[in-house]
């Protein structure tokens, strides 16, 4: 099954924290936003292995936008 990661939110991208390639669980931070001064993680909501990273630190993501991909 294949999970889209997209934004909710206008926001920076302050850090990315997976790499493609990263096997990931439930729960786990893919990317941290930021808006307005506040942090916000993005978790990857099922687990499998991140197949795609749509962004790169710096990157300014309209809401919808897509982030990572996670098969």
């Amino acid at each position: 099954m294949t999970e889209e990661i997209r934004a909710e939110i206008v926001a920076n991208v302050m850090k990315v924290v997976a790499a493609e390639g990263t096997a990931l669980s439930s729960g786990d931070t893919v990317v941290i936003l930021e808006s307005m001064k506040m942090e916000i993680p993005v978790l990857a909501e099922s687990a499998g292995k991140l197949s795609r990273l749509a962004v790169h630190e710096g990157d300014v993501v309209q809401e919808g936008d897509l982030l990572a991909v996670v098969e």
